[in-house]
């Protein structure tokens, strides 16, 4: 039989044709798949990287409930041009506690996985409720509720329990005291800030929406705008041979 007759079997009958299909894309999940059944983690550890402060995670929960990620990804890819104009590409670990990933395949918007910190919270604020006032041409719309929308932060435990279970290393600690790090975490020089670094390094307690007599969903949402970033010194993990 020549190598043709051989062929022929799978053109001309289409059940035959099928279960080769299916051997061939097994074949080939099994191999992709069964090695990472023996790896610990396939995410390379990186220093400073924390779970969400309950406070930061609200506003992560505003970001997606608006469809901020529609318009802005948030991961930059190893190109010299995403580079010189966002920073430090990506790293895999950035997003290890992310539910679901932020990285978007459509920017509308630039880039916001190095927002943090590059913009003050009083440009955030203006930027929401008008964003024409500090972006001329901008087609972002406006979001002047969330700086008058208190922020509804009963069930932040819950959420955090939530992600506990699916792999983010939130405490007992830190799932008992959800609601009064929401509250210290958005007011400036707050008694219980040093608990809230203790639990979270790096996090900051300000007044992010000007308004210290209410939590409001500005509050939340900045304050995840203004850690996205700023976790990790790059420094470290400065591989230019990586960039194209």
């Amino acid at each position: 039989m020549s190598l043709w007759s051989k062929h022929a079997i799978f053109e001309k009958n289409s059940i035959i044709l099928v279960i080769g299909v299916l051997i061939v894309i097994a074949i080939g999940g099994l191999v992709e798949i069964v090695p990472l059944f023996y790896l610990k983690s396939t995410i390379e550890k990186v220093d400073g990287i924390r779970p969400y402060t309950p406070l930061e995670l609200a506003g992560r929960n505003i970001y997606v409930r608006e469809g901020c990620y529609l318009c802005h990804s948030q991961m930059i890819r190893p190109l010299r041009d995403e580079v010189e104009r966002y920073g430090h590409y990506s790293l895999a670990a950035e997003s290890m506690y992310d539910r679901p990933f932020q990285w978007g395949s459509k920017r509308t918007g630039p880039d916001l996985a190095r927002v943090g910190a590059k913009y003050s919270d009083e440009w955030h604020r203006d930027h929401l409720h008008d964003p024409r006032s500090v972006v001329p041409g901008s087609v972002m719309p406006s979001y002047p509720w969330l700086a008058t929308t208190d922020l509804d932060y009963a069930h932040i435990a819950e959420d955090m329990k939530v992600n506990a279970v699916l792999g983010v290393p939130y405490t007992p600690d830190m799932i008992a005291n959800a609601a009064s790090d929401v509250k210290a975490q958005s007011v400036a020089d707050a008694p219980e800030a040093a608990a809230l670094v203790k639990r979270y390094p790096k996090a900051t307690a300000r007044d992010y929406d000007g308004d210290p007599s209410r939590v409001t969903e500005a509050d939340a949402l900045i304050a995840y705008l203004q850690v996205l970033g700023t976790l990790v010194d790059f420094k470290l993990y400065d591989d230019k041979a990586n960039i194209r």
